[in-house]
């Protein structure tokens, strides 16, 4: 039976509404491979966060050691077999490149738990995502130029608007895999724990930030976009966010709330008694 078969036989993700996050565990053994199924599940993880206005943040982990290890091998035999393999292959990273694009501009907090392996495409949809948290042991990267490919599902672009054009070369051209210290140290994740710590690690961060409101996050994503995007006046769009917060009655009543627990009687100025 072939990997491609036994994942069809069972949810590729599962998810798991905790609180205001939405748990979207990879569930593809052994190492979570992007295949059909796999990413027809990830698109409806992202529909089932943006559909429930209570969801604050899509929390992406994986049910094994490995988070995913890039596309499925089976596939990648057939794409240098015939011709329909090859277009099959590219219709998937074409869906692979919406799906890393849809996890960036979702209106929620997108968090990727990188316990294992997140190699080629599996980093790819990491990088998709807002935020990262990554076990010290976990091994992270693009090493797809020593298959004399490419990184094709938005890898050499996220990557290099999150490092620079200098490190991304280094990283690509060099098929360089990192682990997860060096890729906190290098700028590819904003977390670096132990994987002991790592699940629950992982769990509190999700908690705090589901605790803000999500219609402040959903407007700072976008300006955040804005400025490395040179299409993007970030300062007009800010203005135009803060715009529309304002009218927010959430927003409207937690600003009320702040005015009134930060709101101090004036003490009277003390009389001075003239001397004369």
């Amino acid at each position: 039976m072939t990997e491609s078969s036994t994942a069809s036989t069972a949810p590729a993700v599962h998810t798991e509404r905790q609180d205001g996050v939405l748990v979207a565990t990879l569930a593809r053994p052994p190492v979570n491979a992007l295949d059909d199924a796999l990413v027809d599940a990830l698109d409806a993880a992202i529909d089932q966060a943006c559909a429930d206005a209570t969801v604050k943040v899509l929390h992406l982990r994986s049910a094994h050691k490995v988070f995913c290890a890039g596309a499925d091998l089976a596939l990648m035999q057939r794409s240098i077999a015939s011709g329909e393999g090859l277009q099959a292959m590219l219709a998937l990273v074409r869906r692979m490149q919406r799906v890393a694009a849809r996890l960036e501009s979702a209106p929620v907090v997108t968090l990727a738990e990188l316990g294992g392996a997140a190699l080629g495409g599996g980093f790819e949809m990491a990088l998709g995502c807002d935020l990262r948290i990554a076990a010290c042991e976990a091994r992270l990267g693009l090493p797809e130029a020593g298959l004399g490919l490419l990184a094709a599902a938005g890898g050499t672009q996220r990557l290099t608007r999150l490092v620079g054009p200098g490190l991304a070369r280094r990283l690509i051209l060099g098929a360089e895999v990192v682990d997860g210290r060096t890729a906190l140290e290098l700028g590819l994740v904003q977390w670096a724990v132990p994987r002991a710590e790592l699940g629950e690690t992982a769990r509190a961060l999700a908690q705090r930030i589901a605790a803000l409101p999500r219609q402040a996050l959903a407007a700072a994503k976008p300006c955040i976009a804005a400025a490395v995007t040179a299409s993007s006046d970030g300062f007009e769009l800010e203005l135009a966010h803060t715009r529309e917060l304002y009218r927010h009655p959430d927003t409207r009543a937690r600003v009320t709330a702040f005015l009134a627990r930060d709101a101090r009687p004036t003490p009277p100025s003390p009389s001075k008694e003239s001397t004369s």
